[in-house]
C-alpha cells in the first residue's frame, strides 16, 4: 500500500471465477489476493494478487442473490467491461462502503 493509502474493509471471501481469497478496499483501489489454506495446521498464506483496480475503474456496484448473497462489481478494464461476483459475508455493508468510498475518490 502507498503511505497515503488507507484501509477501509477487509475480508476472507470467494470469488465465483477466481476462487478464494482476501477482498480489500482501499481509500484508492480495490484488490484481491489468492490465498492458500491447510486444513491440517489450520494456515493460511497469502499468494499473488490477482486484481488490483483504481476506484475510477469501477463502474457499478450492486447486491445479488436470496440465499447465496454476493457483490458484484463491474469494472472498466483495457478489454472491456469485466464484472466480478464475490461472496462477503455482510453483502450490504461491502456495497455501501464501495459507492461511499467511490463519490469520495471522484471528488
Amino acid at each position: 500500500m502507498e503511505p497515503d493509502e488507507k484501509r477501509i474493509i477487509q475480508e476472507d471471501c470467494s470469488e465465483d471465477s477466481l476462487g478464494s481469497g482476501i477482498l480489500t478496499l482501499t481509500n484508492k483501489r480495490i484488490a484481491f489476493d489468492k490465498t492458500e489454506g491447510r486444513i491440517m495446521d489450520f494456515s493460511k498464506k497469502f499468494g499473488k494478487t490477482v486484481l488490483d483496480f483504481n476506484l475510477n475503474q469501477i463502474i457499478a456496484v450492486a447486491k445479488e442473490g436470496w440465499l447465496i448473497k454476493k457483490v458484484t462489481i463491474k469494472i472498466k478494464t483495457d478489454e472491456g467491461e469485466k464484472t466480478y461476483k464475490f461472496g462477503v459475508y455482510n453483502t450490504s455493508k461491502w456495497e455501501k462502503e464501495l459507492k461511499e468510498s467511490i463519490s469520495r475518490y471522484s471528488s
